[in-house]
């Protein structure tokens, strides 16, 4: 299979600070790349620099390739055609990405709307209701038009992701999807995405700042740190064995049952 999604030498600075250093990535068709590092380490900022969403203050050089095409050099309307519909992106927060003074149901309506203009009334409705069924949001159609605040963290986790595959992109942007939430949940929403992705043939990319939680859903893992790539690899190799200090660290500070606590965690240098 071919790479949907090729970046090449990425830099993204904000004033005098580097935040992206010249990576490199790439995410193949079907494929779900692992993007894992420590907050700060460039992981956002390269999603975001995907879809052109990081506003005037950023300076952003290199390339990002979608099919062929280089974003960084597409006009803005352009990109207002890709976003929701070729490339979507679920946030890290579930209760500050929704609007919390509009109901769900509409929400979701209006993520497939601006990309499919013959949607009237009742249909818009049907084509948000079979979304939120797609992401086993309980009573769907009785839950249409109540609002965020009614929910629990899964489940507006569950509505964000609604909202992100409404149109069926080829890539999905997943930032930090499970940050928020507690071990029970987070396992029902990373297997959700699992069955999602198999499901409907998607791309994605998987961001977190946990090495376990990605090595559940990524078939390759990028570790970030610094704005630097700094390894790369299949995700059961990479999680064997590391080769980067800076990998084994993470690994090393992520807690297990065989722990022992009577030392502490170790500490990403």
């Amino acid at each position: 299979m071919g790479s949907l999604l090729s970046i090449h030498d990425l830099q993204v600075r904000f004033a005098s600070a580097e935040a992206v250093r010249g990576i490199s990535l790439h995410v193949d068709e079907g494929e779900v790349l692992g993007l894992v590092g420590e907050s700060g380490s460039g992981k956002s900022a390269t999603a975001l620099a995907i879809l052109g969403l990081l506003g005037p203050a950023a300076q952003v050089a290199g390339r990002i390739l979608w099919r062929g095409t280089d974003l960084l050099r597409e006009p803005a309307d352009a990109l207002r055609r890709l976003r929701g519909r070729e490339i979507a992106m679920i946030f890290q927060e579930p209760m500050t990405a929704l609007n919390p003074v509009m109901p769900i149901g509409r929400q979701v309506a209006e993520a497939g709307a601006p990309h499919a203009s013959f949607w009237m009334g009742g249909e818009m409705k049907r084509k948000a209701i079979a979304a939120l069924e797609a992401v086993e949001l309980p009573d769907a159609a009785q839950r249409y038009g109540d609002y965020p605040h009614q929910f629990s963290g899964g489940q507006r986790q569950r509505i964000l992701i609604a909202m992100a595959l409404i149109n069926r992109p080829k890539l999905l942007i997943a930032d930090e999807p499970t940050t928020a939430l507690d071990v029970t949940v987070q396992a029902q929403v990373l297997e959700l995405l699992r069955s999602l992705q198999e499901q409907y043939g998607l791309a994605m990319l998987f961001i977190s700042r946990d090495l376990a939680v990605v090595g559940q859903v990524a078939s390759r893992v990028a570790v970030m740190r610094e704005g630097h790539v700094v390894e790369t690899g299949p995700s059961q190799e990479l999680l064997a064995a590391p080769e980067h200090a800076y990998t084994r660290s993470l690994l090393a500070a992520v807690p297990t049952l065989r722990t022992d606590r009577s030392r502490p965690l170790a500490i990403v240098p």
